[in-house]
C-alpha cells in the first residue's frame, strides 16, 4: 500500500480538522445503524459535539461517560470535490491512517469500507460514490469494543452499579484504550492506470549498491501495455539512474559509489534516503502516473550471536515508547512528533520499539530521516485464549503491517507480540504458524517477539530470529532491592542463552517514577531510585555484552503514558525517563551519559559537549575538573 503523495499525477488532500461527533448510547449499540445515521447529516439525527481529526475522542470533553465510552461513535464531515477531478480518466480515493479499533465509512450514504484492527491504514477507490463540483458526505462508524477474538484482546464485564448492571470494558494490557479516528484522513487521486504498488530491497557489494525492485500496476486493461520509466536520484536531486521500456515491473538497479543508510551516530551521515522514480504511461487514457518513493540502501544480516547493518554488528540503544500524549491521546501530533525524534537524538538513542502496535506512518518517516532504527510490532499483546479466529487476524495485522512499511531502511526487525502466553501449550504452534507467515512475506528481517515468561517454561523462543526479553529487577521482582538487579539480570540472561543459542535484546526494564519526587537514600518512586535501578542494570548490560550474544537495552518507557484507572497507576505509567509533556528526570541525563558513551566506544562518535558540564578548576590547575 503506497503512501499518498503528492506528484505531476496525483493531487493529496487532507479531511483532517473539527468533525461533528456523536455517541451511540452503551446500551443500545445499534441505534446509529437502526436509525440510518449514515444516511443524512448527523446534525439531523439529534445533538453532535464538534470533535477534531486526527485526536482520540477520549480525553476532549469534561465529561467522564465520553472517557469511558464502551462501543459505537459517529463522526461526519462535509467536503467539495474539485470538478476538475472528474476528467474521466482520473480515479479518487480516500485513505485513513488509523480508526480505532473497527471502523465502516459511508460516502454520501453509500457503504465504502469496512475494516478491523485499529493502527493500520485502509483505502479504497470512491470515485463512483462522489459528486463532482458539489458538496459530499463521510460517515465513519467507530467501535473501541475489544473482544477475546480481536487483536489486542479484551473482554467485556458486566459489574452492579447505582443504576443497575452496566456493561464495561475489560484488558489486560497497561495502556489506556485510546479510541477514534487517530491518524489523517487522506482524499486523493491517481490516473486510470496507476501504479499500485513498489516492493523494494536493497543489497551492497564493496562501493556498489543494488536497488531490487517489483512493480504492481493497477487499471491495466487487456489491450495495453504501459511503459515504465525508472529513475533513481541521490538527496541533491542527482540523478545517478534512468531507463525506460515497456516490461519494466521487475528489475534490478546498480548504483556505484553508494551512500548506505546507517542509523544515528555509526554514521556521521545516517538515515541517507535515495529517491526511486516511476513513472506509468498508459496507452488507452494517455495520462502518466507519476510516483517517488524514500530508499535507503542497507542491508541487514543476522547469525546465532548478532545482528549486523552494512556488514557491522549493532547495539540497540533506546526505548519503547508508546503513541501517547495530553488531551490528543493517540492522535498524531505533529509538535510532539518533532519533539520525541530531538529528545531520541538528544539522549543517543539509535532506536526504538513501536510497543505495542504500528505508529503512524509520518513517524516511521522520520525514523527513515534520522537513522533512527526501528523494530516494528503488530498489536498483539497480552495474547491468551489461542484459536483460529485469533491466529488469522493476528497473521492479517502482520500481513497489514508489512505491506505498509517493507520498503522502509529503518525497520530492522518485525516484533510479533508483546507479553503473550507464552507457557500456554498452544502457544507453540500458533507463533510457529505467526512466525513461518512473516518469513514467508519478508525473508530480509530477522523476526523478534517480547517475551515476559521464564525460560524454562517459554514456548515460542525457538521460533524466534533475535530473542527480546521484558524483566523488572528492582521493581516487579524484589521491589527496592537495588543489589538484586545486575545479579539476577546476568543470571536469567545467561539462561535463556543457554537454551537458545540466539541473539538476545532486554527489550523493557525500569521503574515508575514520579517526576518530582527526591529521596536519599534512594526509595522506590523517587527520581534517584529510577536512576540508580538504570546504573546497576547497566553493569549487568555491560557483562552481557562481553559474551558477545547481547546485542541490545530497550528502556521501558521513554515517556510517561496514560493507562486505565487502577490503584497502582498514580495518573498512568510512570516509567517514562521523560514526563508525559516531554521533560526530562533524572534518569534522562544519567541515560545520555551512558547512550553517548557506548556511541563513542562502539562507534568512535565524538561525544557532546555539554555531556559533563563543568564544576571547577582546581587553582594552579588548568585542567577543569568534572
Amino acid at each position: 500500500m503506497l503512501f499518498p503523495r503528492e506528484s505531476e499525477s496525483r493531487d493529496v488532500r487532507t479531511l483532517d480538522g473539527v468533525w461533528n461527533f456523536r455517541l451511540c448510547p452503551e446500551e443500545d449499540p445499534e441505534q446509529g445503524s437502526r436509525e440510518r445515521w449514515f444516511h443524512q447529516d448527523l446534525t439531523q439525527t439529534g445533538e453532535v459535539i464538534p470533535m477534531p481529526v486526527p485526536a482520540s475522542y477520549n480525553d476532549l470533553t469534561t465529561e467522564r461517560y465520553v472517557r469511558d465510552h464502551v462501543g459505537v461513535a459517529y463522526y461526519d464531515r462535509t467536503f467539495f470535490v474539485p470538478a476538475n477531478w472528474d476528467a474521466g480518466s482520473s480515479r479518487v480515493w480516500m485513505r485513513f491512517g488509523s480508526v480505532h479499533y473497527a471502523a465502516k465509512v459511508w460516502i454520501n450514504g453509500h457503504l465504502v469500507m469496512m475494516h478491523e484492527i485499529g493502527h493500520l491504514p485502509f483505502e479504497k477507490e470512491i470515485t463512483s460514490k462522489l459528486r463532482f463540483g458539489a458538496k459530499n458526505r463521510v460517515t465513519v462508524e467507530v467501535d473501541n469494543t475489544l473482544y477475546q477474538q480481536s487483536v489486542p484482546q479484551g473482554r467485556l464485564v458486566e459489574i452492579n452499579t447505582d443504576m443497575g448492571l452496566k456493561t464495561i470494558q475489560s484488558y489486560t494490557f497497561d495502556f489506556f484504550n485510546y479510541a477514534g479516528i487517530h491518524r489523517p484522513v487522506y482524499l486523493y487521486t491517481t490516473p486510470h492506470t496507476y501504479l499500485d504498488d513498489i516492493t523494494i530491497t536493497t543489497d551492497v557489494d564493496g562501493a556498489t549498491g543494488y536497488i531490487n525492485y517489483q512493480l504492481a500496476l493497477g487499471g491495466v486493461t487487456s489491450r495495453e501495455t504501459p511503459r515504465i520509466q525508472i529513475d533513481v536520484l541521490d538527496a541533491d536531486g542527482n540523478y545517478v539512474y534512468s531507463h525506460t521500456d515497456h516490461d519494466g515491473l521487475k528489475g534490478r538497479i546498480e548504483v556505484p559509489d553508494a551512500r548506505l543508510w546507517w542509523p544515528y551516530l555509526m554514521d556521521p551521515d545516517p538515515g541517507y534516503l535515495y529517491t526511486f522514480q516511476v513513472r506509468v504511461t498508459g496507452h488507452i487514457w494517455g495520462h502518466d502516473d507519476v510516483y517517488r518513493q524514500p530508499v535507503g540502501i542497507r542491508t541487514i544480516e543476522w547469525t546465532n550471536s548478532t545482528v549486523l547493518i552494512n556488514g557491522k554488528p549493532i547495539y540497540i540503544r533506546g526505548f519503547g515508547k508508546h503513541e501517547d500524549a495530553n488531551i490528543r491521546g493517540k492522535g498524531l501530533d505533529y509538535p510532539t512528533l518533532v519533539r520525541d525524534f530531538n529528545l531520541l537524538k538528544w539522549v543517543g538513542a539509535n532506536a526504538f520499539r513501536t510497543s505495542h502496535y504500528p505508529y503512524a506512518e509520518e513517524i516511521m518517516d522520520f525514523a527513515d530521516r534520522t537513522g533512527i532504527m526501528v523494530i516494528d510490532e503488530c498489536p498483539s499483546v497480552d495474547t491468551e485464549n489461542y484459536s483460529p479466529t485469533l491466529l488469522q487476524k493476528h497473521k492479517d495485522s502482520l500481513g497489514e503491517l508489512i505491506r505498509r512499511d517493507k520498503n522502509r531502511p529503518s525497520v530492522i526487525m518485525w516484533s510479533i507480540a508483546n507479553e503473550p502466553r507464552t507457557q500456554l501449550a498452544d502457544a507453540d504452534n500458533y507463533f510457529k504458524n505467526v512466525a513461518t507467515y512473516v518469513r514467508q512475506l519478508d525473508k530480509t528481517r530477522p523476526v523478534t517477539a517480547a517475551l515476559a515468561r521464564q525460560f524454562y517454561e517459554d514456548r515460542v523462543a525457538q521460533h524466534l530470529d533475535v530473542v527480546g526479553v521484558n524483566r523488572y529487577y528492582g521493581w516487579y521482582s524484589y521491589p527496592g532491592r537495588i543489589e538484586t538487579i545486575r545479579t539476577s539480570t546476568e543470571n536469567d540472561m545467561a539462561n535463556w542463552r543457554h537454551k537458545y543459542a540466539k541473539p538476545f535484546i532486554m527489550m523493557e526494564y525500569g521503574a515508575d517514577t514520579y517526576g518530582g519526587l527526591h529521596t536519599l537514600p534512594e526509595y522506590v518512586w523517587s527520581e534517584e531510585y529510577q536512576t540508580s535501578l538504570m546504573s546497576e542494570s547497566f553493569k549487568g548490560f555491560d557483562n552481557l555484552r562481553k559474551k558477545g550474544w547481547f546485542i541490545g537495552e530497550m528502556i521501558w518507557n521513554f515517556a510517561d503514558f496514560m493507562t486505565a484507572q487502577t490503584v497502582t497507576r498514580v495518573g498512568g505509567n510512570k516509567k517514562g525517563i521523560f514526563t508525559r509533556d516531554r521533560q526530562p528526570k533524572s534518569a534522562a541525563h544519567h541515560v545520555r551519559r551512558r547512550y553517548f558513551a557506548l556511541a563513542q566506544e562502539l562507534d568512535g562518535y565524538t561525544l557532546p559537549e555539554d555531556l559533563a558540564p563543568y564544576v571547577y578548576t582546581p587553582v594552579g590547575n588548568g585542567t577543569a575538573m568534572f
